[in-house]
């Protein structure tokens, strides 16, 4: 389903808020969206339409991925066998192609401390020695064909850029901004360089289309993509930014991307996604649950795995197991931090209990847990660096809850239901 469609079943569906009156990109937007989970289509903004919280609750990403809301780990952690994608010669990307003025497109700042403007729901796609990899990068706006963009070391566009530098040459790429949600989806997930559009082929159920940019890298059919280079040598400085717990990120010296293409739908839809916000969240962090319920089933019964809204869909994970022997919920924390370095916190709980339920979680843990025997510490380890109470080091301390109950006591713990 393209990014159009999707908006026009979004509208069908009562979930689309549409505001009619202009509205600024600089912080107005922002302020306005913040608002409301729904998806909202500015019709007016800087001169331009515009859309964010596409993908800005659970049950409207499920809906895009054509799953059910609770079930979205283990749907993804079983997908069919690999599905190729098909290079096609004509889109309707092309319909206008133009020397770059990224000052025409309404590119959102949006918050009053921001280093200037950002593109954030821009996929960076790269070829490099016939592989193609394609992830999201926040890219600030520094000049009317200049963009300054986080890499980080060492996912895979980081390194294709290292690769490039040392032979003294640019990294070619091209930015799709208002592209199909599965999509969106997947080049959010970790995989192997060159494997996104395929995992995206793979949820669909069909091949994804690409077309081929004037420089010969293969993007999808967007409403808008930018065509550039990654230079060698050039830095400057990006951020302040704010990241995915909502505070601000570290202003570093990171590369610069020079554009000097832009093709673009007539009348596109620019596509934003609020730092922080729900949407962010979902498309950083729900990549990582079936990841998390694949390594589990390595040491225990899986069924499902949620990360937390409160721990912005990222650093917090809840796990529901079948427990069939002691240690069961033990090994199951250990295999969680392995497959997710991020996390900070991990509850294990049996499957009588609703992961998707806060409540029901902080109930099984009244109940179930005894501190003395339950609690798994992993001192100054490992986190992320978008942890604001991690040490200077990056490290911080892991805390794991075995909340399942004891099997030899297992009727005490059985629950009301009528």
């Amino acid at each position: 389903m393209g990014f159009r469609e999707f908006l026009a079943e979004l509208k069908r569906s009562g979930d689309l808020i549409e505001v009619d009156e202009p509205v600024s990109s600089e912080l107005e937007a922002c302020r306005i969206a913040r608002k409301t989970e729904n998806p909202i289509l500015f019709k007016n903004l800087s001169g331009m339409r515009s859309c964010t919280n596409l993908l800005g609750s659970r049950s409207i990403l499920s809906k895009a991925l054509g799953v059910g809301s609770g079930s979205l780990a283990t749907h993804l952690s079983d997908l069919p066998s690999k599905c190729e994608v098909k290079v096609v010669d004509e889109s309707p990307t092309r319909e206008v192609v133009e020397d770059c003025d990224l000052t025409t497109l309404p590119i959102w700042k949006f918050f009053e401390a921001d280093g200037g403007a950002y593109i954030t729901a821009g996929i960076v796609v790269t070829e490099l020695d016939g592989v193609r990899n394609a992830s999201f990068h926040r890219m600030m706006v520094i000049g009317k064909d200049k963009l300054v963009a986080r890499l980080v070391p060492p996912r895979h566009t980081y390194l294709f850029h290292k690769r490039a530098q040392e032979i003294g040459e640019g990294l070619k790429v091209g930015i799709a901004i208002g592209v199909d949600p599965v999509i969106l989806f997947a080049a959010g997930t970790r995989v192997e360089p060159g494997e996104e559009f395929e995992y995206a082929s793979q949820i669909k159920g069909a091949p994804v289309e690409l077309f081929q940019l004037d420089n010969g890298v293969s993007v999808p059919h967007a409403e808008i993509v930018l065509q550039g280079e990654i230079d060698p040598e050039e830095r400057a400085k990006e951020g302040p930014f704010v990241d995915i717990t909502g505070t601000y990120d570290t202003v570093r010296l990171e590369p610069v991307i020079n554009i000097d293409k832009i093709y673009h739908r007539k009348d596109p839809i620019y596509h934003s996604i609020i730092p922080g916000g729900v949407e962010h969240q979902l498309l950083m962090g729900v990549p990582y649950e079936p990841v998390i319920l694949k390594a589990v089933n390595h040491v225990a019964d899986a069924r499902n795995v949620v990360l937390t809204r409160g721990g912005c869909t990222y650093l917090h994970a809840v796990v529901s197991i079948r427990k069939v022997r002691e240690g069961d919920g033990k090994n199951a924390i250990i295999a969680a931090f392995a497959a997710a370095p991020s996390l900070k916190r991990v509850v294990v709980l049996d499957d009588d209990i609703d992961i998707l339920n806060q409540d029901d979680v902080e109930y099984a843990i009244a109940t179930r847990v005894r501190w003395e025997e339950d609690l798994v510490m992993i001192p100054r380890s490992r986190g992320s660096s978008l942890d604001p109470s991690a040490a200077e080091d990056g490290t911080s301390t892991k805390v794991g809850i075995d909340a399942t109950a004891p099997l030899e006591r297992r009727e005490a713990f059985e629950r009301v239901t009528a």
